[in-house]
């Protein structure tokens, strides 16, 4: 058996020991780039169901955390349970 045939022990995804699919906002390379426009939508929704207003000039690690906390705050987000 070569080495490219040999069954790997490593792991990568959801099911790693220690591997998180999320990194710190503060971590990202490009975290300091301008929010993208997909954020800016989103964070818009949010903003608005929240009664917030936001800075429009966020950074994209700056624009992910608001959608965090805004997710939380509207009860959106992928952390709801189905009824």
């Amino acid at each position: 058996m070569t080495e490219s045939n040999m069954p790997s022990n490593d792991v990568i995804g959801a099911g790693a020991p220690g591997n998180s699919t999320e990194k710190d906002p503060e971590d990202w390379v490009t975290g300091d780039e301008p929010m993208t426009g997909a954020q800016r939508s989103y964070l818009e929704t949010l903003a608005r169901e929240a009664g917030e207003t936001l800075s429009a000039d966020l950074t994209k690690a700056e624009a992910s955390e608001h959608i965090d906390r805004l997710q939380t705050a509207t009860g959106r987000g992928g952390a709801q349970s189905a009824e």
